[in-house]
């Protein structure tokens, strides 16, 4: 199978058996052909006699020398690994081999820019990828040092985690391993410290550059370079990214007492990125999509100066320190969430990064944490399987929140004298949990292993209430917060956790704004609690529990706050407080405890009070998921035609939507998304062509190209008229736009087009696949909630769904059959939940991560048909 699994007792027993002490790794990278020359050295300690095995998915391995002893490739290569026996207690292994350019963002990927034909490389190894671009042992706990040699056209920039050497020659490197030199030099890197394999890095290409310095905490000078494309360079902000990478360096090196551990930091955006961006020491790799060729929303801004600060934070949390299993994944992740958004709100513009972390990042977790596949923070791993599908919100927000509530339980300075201490330990090794515990106790005087065990080892949410008792004058009498656990079946219970939880009371003034009359925190640590009311409070009219976000749970406002908060959304002053009522209603709707028209009709009175740029992001991609799938058919087409009219007219200025603003471009985006009759057609085209102005609104490259899908998918393009627009914007963004357009058409044809290309077509890269199925999903169902029906030779697409997306998990490699199984997934329907039901069932063996993926669907599916049952009833 291409994921080639690993086992936590595998591992376990190796790291039991070796000790790993060096690598010298070199690569002989022209970007052409199929695959690349890769040599690997390592040497290594064992228990004499004992055997093991090395990690290596290649072509071939052409020389493989134990020892001094020339071993047969055909004995002892097996798929994915290769055997070692016999070992001494002091070890020299050579594996020398053909490995395979990748186009699936893992590996060693390869990309072809279409407007110079220039080739740039570059690697992407967590979770366990290192393996496909030399032999490796591939778990985190058998750290090396590493020493690459890299040679590669002389015209092209190598990067790795060292300092870039001056290139050399590379006639003797060459001879030395018998190729042509012609066209090449060599770039001879220096030894990295002892670090895991997922963390290392090679990126080669005629990456264009811009290089600054800073001063670490010892004195010591840390060159920096940002890079990317060539045909990129004129859109780089390499100023705004250096000050924000200083403002993160200071941040971390005072609250961490300890310096950035690495000679050089390199930020790299390159091209066809699977993640956000990779923590590779000392050399980051970015989604390209970073690099703003068009005007971005603020909330993109943001979302980019956080991922810089949470790579930033890697360094220390992951790097330095690594976990020992990626039970502990965590360690790395939630932390840098963490922190990441700790240094954004304190050390840079976006004060107010807690609030997108509430709305934005906690939402994610919420919803990840009730699916049938919730865990908790700290998982159990028991192989690569379990942790290659665990990159998720419980791993990165809850975590993140709940070490919010952490530092709150022990102190700031409590919490940060243990990190430090943690750091000081484990510097250049692994830790488990029980490594960070003690020395945040030890600090601290607190007993963490009840908080641990509530907090981290249980999965699960509570769900908070607030019960207030009123006279017959209205007046607040009292209030009491209960809590129960929200039940997913077949999952454990949660246990009641204990919260610190702020409580907001208001009144609405006689100018339609909401006065806060008080604001409590109190403890909440059981079922309930009694809330003690400030002198002020009794006025109060609308009650909020979680005011202030300071606790991790699902809130409920009472029947009459709920009422009045609707109606008068635009009356709160505070963003963060506005949104988490707005969380609490859509946490409603998608509970099924109120239908999703309510929620499109919050949105249409109130959109032009929703002014923070993330948490209006939020909003409208609710929007489209109520739309798409929350609102019942009969009701659907209605409710997106009178969305669609309100986002054109504020779009236009209505309510007051100041021109050129960030509120103005983000509802254009979502008249984009919800434009579906031929007057919003005509708009469309009219704002395209420039025969209709809007003031404020810039017509840029990527905002053309939100239109043109958008007049795809409404019947009124077609595939010539891309392919024509094409020509005005032939990028690799471009070519992925006008692909995303093609497939949104509402046809028979393209529809299957699309299906055919992303399953059959082994050509497409992994971002291609992204855009195709992007605008396969897009229209797909018709208003009555049938699909589109499939031409020859796929019979129907739901049909052809499941009968192979098995195969997709058997053929492709983890990134591509996740993104085919998640995206071409059919719409809510009672035949899709019979139909995952029954094929949930009938493949109990399954790889786990495929099982996993497939019950979260159907999860998604019961849902919307629950909430589209509700709005039938409302």
């Amino acid at each position: 199978m291409p994921q080639h699994n690993l086992t936590r007792a595998e591992a376990q027993d190796r790291a039991g058996a070796l000790s790993v002490h060096s690598y010298d790794v070199t690569l002989v990278l022209d970007g052409k052909g199929g695959s690349f020359r890769s040599v690997t050295t390592v040497s290594f300690s064992s228990t004499s006699g004992a055997g093991t095995f090395i990690d290596a998915i290649c072509e071939r391995v052409d020389r493989l020398v134990l020892n001094g002893e020339e071993l047969e490739p055909e004995r002892f290569v097996e798929d994915g690994r290769i055997v070692l026996p016999h070992l001494a207690e002091k070890n020299v292994l050579t594996v020398d081999g053909r490995f395979s350019y990748m186009n699936t963002g893992e590996g060693m990927h390869r990309f072809v820019d279409p407007v110079d034909d220039e080739t740039y490389l570059y690697t992407q190894f967590e979770v366990p990828d290192a393996r496909r671009v030399f032999a490796v042992f591939e778990q985190p706990d058998l750290k090396a040092s590493f020493t690459f040699t890299v040679l590669a056209p002389s015209h092209w920039t190598v990067v790795s985690n060292s300092p870039t050497p001056q290139p050399d020659e590379a006639q003797q490197t060459a001879v030395a391993l018998g190729i042509d030199s012609a066209g090449l030099s060599v770039w001879q890197f220096a030894p990295t410290p002892r670090i895991s394999s997922y963390i290392t890095a090679i990126i080669a290409g005629p990456y264009s550059s811009m290089h600054s310095s800073l001063t670490r905490a010892d004195g010591a000078e840390v060159p920096l370079g940002v890079f990317c494309r060539a045909s990129l360079a004129d859109h780089l902000d390499a100023d705004d990214l250096f000050a924000l990478t200083r403002a993160g360096f200071a941040f971390f090196e005072r609250l961490f007492g300890v310096p950035y551990p690495f000679e050089k930091y390199d930020q790299l955006f390159v091209p066809e990125f699977n993640a956000g961006a990779m923590e590779n020491a000392g050399a980051v790799t970015f989604l390209e999509n970073y690099v703003f060729r068009s005007r971005p929303t603020r909330a993109m801004v943001e979302r980019r100066a956080v991922t810089i600060l949470h790579e930033l934070a890697h360094m220390w949390f992951g790097n330095l320190v690594t976990m020992r299993w990626w039970n502990d994944l965590w360690l790395n992740e939630s932390f840098a969430e963490y922190m990441s958004t700790l240094a954004a709100a304190e050390a840079t513009e976006f004060t107010d990064a807690w609030t997108t972390f509430a709305t934005l990042e906690k939402s994610w977790a919420y919803r990840q944490d009730q699916l049938p596949s919730t865990h908790p923070i700290v998982a159990e791993i028991a192989d690569l399987e379990d942790v290659e599908v665990n990159f998720d919100g419980i791993t990165y927000a809850k975590g993140a929140a709940v070490l919010g509530a952490l530092v709150a339980y022990v102190g700031r300075e409590a919490f940060f004298a243990g990190v430090q201490k943690y750091f000081s330990e484990h510097a250049w090794s692994n830790s488990v949990l029980d490594d960070l515990l003690r020395p945040l106790e030890e600090v601290s005087g607190r007993d963490l292993r009840a908080w641990s065990r509530l907090w981290l080892e249980e999965s699960g949410v509570n769900v908070i209430r607030a019960l207030p008792s009123r006279d017959d004058h209205g007046a607040l009498t009292a209030l009491s917060l209960t809590q129960e656990p929200h039940i997913i079946p077949g999952q454990p219970v949660p246990s009641l956790r204990p919260h610190r939880v702020g409580v907001g009371f208001y009144r609405l003034g006689d100018d339609g704004r909401f006065v806060r009359l008080a604001n409590v925190d109190t403890d909440l640590d059981g079922d309930s609690v009694d809330v003690p009311l400030p002198e002020r409070a009794s006025a109060a009219e609308v009650v909020v529990a979680n005011d202030g976000d300071l606790t991790y749970a699902k809130v409920r406002l009472d029947e009459g706050s709920l009422a009045l908060a609707s109606k008068h959304l635009n009356g709160f002053d505070d963003s963060l407080t506005q949104l988490i009522v707005l969380s609490s209603i859509w946490d409603s709707v998608r509970d099924g405890e109120l239908p999703a028209a309510h929620y499109v009709e919050l949105l249409h009175r109130h959109l032009p009070a929703i002014t923070h740029s993330s948490g209006l992001l939020v909003q409208l991609r609710q929007l489209a998921t109520a739309l798409d799938a929350y609102v019942p058919h009969p009701r659907r087409r209605d409710l997106r035609v009178r969305m669609a009219d309100r986002l054109w007219a504020l779009t236009g200025g209505a309510d007051g939507i100041p021109a050129g603003s960030d509120q103005q471009l983000q509802l254009f985006q979502a008249f984009c998304r919800q434009a579906s009759t031929e007057a919003h057609m005509d708009a469309l085209e009219s704002v395209l062509t420039g025969d209709e102005t809007v003031p404020g609104l810039v017509v840029d490259t990527d905002l053309e190209w939100t239109i043109v899908t958008a007049l795809a998918a409404g019947g009124r393009w077609t595939d010539a008229r891309i392919t024509q627009h094409l020509r005005t914007d032939d990028t690799a963004a471009g070519q992925r736009a006008a692909a995303t357009a093609k497939a949104s058409r509402p046809s028979s044809s393209a529809k299957t087009q699309a299906f055919l290309g992303l399953v059959d077509d082994r050509s497409l890269p992994n971002a291609m696949i992204g855009a195709i199925a992007q605008g396969y999903a897009r229209g797909l169902e018709h208003v009555d909630g049938t699909l589109v029906p499939a031409d020859a030779p796929l019979t129907d697409f739901s049909r052809e769904y499941f009968d192979r997306v098995t195969g997709w998990w058997e053929s492709r490699t983890l990134e591509i059959a996740q993104t085919l199984t998640l995206s071409l997934f059919p719409p809510a329907s009672e035949r899709t939940a019979k139909a995952t039901e029954a094929w949930i069932e009938s493949h109990p063996k399954a790889p786990k991560g495929l099982l996993r993926l497939m019950r979260e669907n159907l999860d998604t599916t019961l849902r919307a048909l629950r909430a589209q049952a509700v709005g039938m009833e409302g």
